[in-house]
């Protein structure tokens, strides 16, 4: 009597481990911070000239993290093999090309595969990609032999069930509220002045500077770096010149401080980025970095925030944005908003909070807490939990 052969594929079961895994926490480190993923999409919506997309951005972000997460949990409880197997091997083979060009032409500069939780440059998430294909090509070619962990179809549809309702609810509560983690650099606790600084002692970025040189004699040429162009002694023989503009390459990244970006300044171009974060008090920061986009009842909302925190307790309250100085004195008229206004690039004001408008309370420079319009607090709030006991009053 033969005896079937019942080894477990090992390499099967890796693959869709390995990549069931990958795509979940991938999925998931996205969802946390759908709005940063919709921007990261924008980038590559102006990238392909395709920026009629930028409507869709938000959507397409919860519905791209949703579908990663899904086809990581039908892969591993071996939901419709077949199907599945085709979904990973056209997404992986999409998202290759995508990180690809990004890294050829250096067009998107982080690609935005794990969020802002672990940062990639294009090479990284190619060669990232390059691995997933490898493993997703091992999973389609054996497809016919994943087995469903269960026999029962029931229980196989509710576990996708459960898997498309979280994965899209997860989204679309990051979005109208806050990431459940920050990664950002402006999260509760963060000290934004330390954030800001560079030590003394921190690395340099270094470069190496590459010479082109011809001898006037024979004609003969050859590239020489610097370091080699002093230690050769070469620069005292008169018969080799220097030719062209030298080569300027950095081959070593130095450090880079967490906010590099941020600059507060009045209609007049005064610099009161220093003077707003530092505040040795408790303040009021609401960044609108669009007000033509921002939430009406929530500007409302802060505005009476902002009015009775000033009257009982002098509380500073600035209003952040990048929109023009003439559309922004508009703004300030029509909903009769009562805090001073300054302006920041779009790009920083994005991601002090994910919200438009969004608050944040802030004192001696660290971030006390920090609030979607969706679940702004009331006054009585932070009366009872901040303002009471500052001794401002």
């Amino acid at each position: 009597m033969l005896r079937s052969n019942t080894r477990p594929d090992y390499l099967l079961w890796f693959s869709r481990i390995f990549v069931g895994v990958l795509f979940i926490f991938s999925g998931l480190v996205k969802a946390n911070d759908p709005l940063g993923f919709a921007y990261k999409l924008e980038e590559y919506f102006e990238v392909f000239h395709t920026t009629f997309l930028n409507d869709y951005a938000v959507a397409l972000s919860i519905s791209i993290c949703a579908l990663e997460i899904i086809l990581g949990v039908a892969l591993l409880v071996g939901y419709r093999a077949l199907q599945i197997s085709w979904g990973l091997l056209l997404l992986i083979v999409f998202f290759t090309f995508l990180t690809f060009w990004s890294a050829a032409f250096d067009v998107v500069k982080t690609c935005g595969c794990f969020g802002d939780a672990i940062p990639l440059t294009p090479w990284q998430s190619f060669s990232k990609d390059l691995i997933l294909l490898t493993l997703i090509l091992v999973i389609f070619y054996k497809r016919k032999m994943i087995n469903p962990i269960t026999k029962s179809h029931r229980s196989m549809h509710i576990l996708i069930a459960v898997a498309v309702l979280f994965s899209f609810g997860f989204g679309l509560f990051t979005y109208n509220y806050l990431p459940v983690v920050d990664f950002l650099p402006y999260n509760i606790g963060a000290n934004l002045p330390n954030n800001m600084r560079t030590p003394s002692s921190a690395p340099k970025d270094e470069y190496v500077i590459t010479y082109q040189l011809k001898n006037r004699k024979s004609g003969d040429t050859q590239q020489m770096t610097d370091k080699e162009y002093l230690k050769t002694e070469i620069w005292k023989d008169d018969n080799w010149a220097i030719i062209g503009e030298p080569e300027n390459k950095l081959v070593k990244k130095g450090y880079e401080p967490k906010i590099r970006d941020l600059m507060i300044t009045d209609s007049q171009g005064t610099n009161y980025t220093s003077e707003i974060i530092e505040n040795p008090y408790y303040n009021l920061i609401i960044v609108a970095y669009n007000l033509d986009n921002a939430n009406e009842k929530g500007i409302g909302d802060l505005n009476a925030i902002a009015r009775n925190s000033a009257e009982n307790y002098n509380i500073r309250t600035v209003l952040l944005t990048s929109n023009t100085k003439e559309s922004t004195d508009q703004y300030i008229k029509k909903h009769k908003l009562i805090m001073e206004t300054f302006n920041a690039d779009a790009v920083p004001l994005k991601s002090m909070v994910r919200s438009n408008p969004g608050l944040l309370l802030l004192k001696n420079g660290v971030v006390i807490n920090k609030w979607h319009f969706h679940t702004l607090p009331s006054y009585e709030e932070l009366e009872s939990k901040y303002f009471r006991d500052s001794n401002l009053k």
